[in-house]
């Protein structure tokens, strides 16, 4: 095993522009009780840790001082937590750099289990400080934006991370189902927290119970009638698809059209009128597709169609990327609605992309950080 001057751990920031470099004081002099964790940011455009990053590719270059530098991915199921940076005395071989690749894969684990019992890692991700409202809502989200499984990837994004206009995200796999949901509460701050938080406790309660799509939003809207103001409602999508066949069954509450990529061409659904929830009693009415190896579904929140962020043009950002994996399509749409705004977004914008391989396929390339090849440089 080659020796290493160096190993640290960097942590991907929740606006995805960074990566965090984790320490901790130990001089005596310096130490200050509960404040004594050191957080570096490194910016990722333009980085050689950008490009780990998305190609999931462990990376050797040379490096100052005649060392070598080791970025090896730390990611579970499509997850990418962040990196492992590792600095060494000389060039390592094809050995050593499969052992590091390995290791960086098994340390994703080990910061799943971790991060359930500490603040750490949460506080680390955070580059500005978080409302309560977002703090509320935080605990909405999946603990993972990500998951690949055989016949499917799913991933979402939320912008801002730091402020709440009520968008959530959700998504859960069993032995012969994906659900997934998207909504959009009204309002903002503290009080749209809480009203997404009364439809995500919903939709994950029936869930639990093996409920449709039109199940859960028929509870979803008579909770809503009964605990809401008259004059609050929730727009959202509920969905699931059967992972032996790809049948997918879609309920549309009020909200805007999802995104349907076909062999790199968009396909119009014929989506079903539901009113939002919480507005009157209702029935929902299921669309009911089946999917085909190497579609593509893109569900986005109204943040997209406000008017500065509807220069956002999604259909051609989905013909231009029908290769690339999920993750990087809902950030590539969050960075464009961004730029289109100036940053100043009068709305959470909210984008869920399920990619579906058949069942039968394991798309290749996708594996994890632990089958990724490394590519030297320099």
């Amino acid at each position: 095993m080659v020796p290493s001057e160096a190993v640290s751990l960097l942590i991907s920031d929740l606006s995805g522009d960074s990566l965090v470099r984790l320490s901790h004081v130990t001089t005596s002099g310096s130490m200050v009780a509960g404040r004594n964790e050191r957080e570096e940011s490194i910016p990722l455009a333009g980085s050689v840790y950008r490009e780990v990053l998305l190609s999931q590719q462990t990376r050797v270059a040379p490096a100052e001082g005649g060392t070598w530098l080791v970025l090896a991915p730390v990611t579970e199921r499509g997850d990418a937590i962040g990196l492992l940076e590792l600095t060494l005395r000389t060039s390592p071989d094809p050995e050593t750099v499969d052992y590091l690749t390995s290791a960086a894969h098994a340390l994703a684990y080990v910061l799943i289990a971790a991060r359930r019992h500490s603040d750490l890692f949460e506080r680390a991700q955070r580059d500005v400080k978080f409302s309560l409202a977002a703090e509320i809502h935080r605990r909405l989200l999946p603990s993972s934006n990500t998951i690949e499984a055989g016949p499917l990837t799913v991933a979402g994004w939320l912008e801002p991370a730091s402020q709440v206009a009520g968008d959530t995200f959700d998504y859960s796999l069993d032995r012969e189902y994906l659900y997934a949901s998207i909504t959009d509460a009204m309002g903002h701050g503290t009080e749209a927290a809480v009203l997404a938080t009364l439809v995500m406790a919903s939709f994950r309660n029936s869930r639990r119970s093996i409920a449709t799509p039109a199940e859960q939003a028929n509870e979803a809207n008579q909770m809503l009638l009964q605990e809401a103001r008259p004059d609050q409602f929730v727009t959202g999508q509920l969905l699931t698809i059967r992972l032996t066949d790809g049948l997918l069954k879609f309920v549309n509450a009020g909200h805007p059209a999802p995104y349907l990529m076909r062999d790199g061409i968009q396909v119009d659904l014929t989506m079903p009128y539901n009113v939002p929830f919480g507005i009157m009693p209702a029935d929902y009415d299921t669309l009911e597709v089946h999917l085909r190896p190497g579609d593509r579904l893109l569900l986005v929140t109204d943040g997209f169609l406000e008017r500065k962020a509807a220069g956002v043009d999604i259909g051609h950002i989905l013909a231009g990327s029908v290769d690339r994996h999920p993750r990087e399509v809902v950030r590539e749409l969050a960075d464009q609605v961004m730029r289109a705004t100036g940053g100043n977004l009068k709305d959470d914008a909210t984008v869920v992309c399920i990619d579906w391989y058949g069942a039968d396929a394991v798309r290749r390339g996708v594996a994890g950080a632990s089958q990724a090849r490394a590519t030297p440089t320099g």
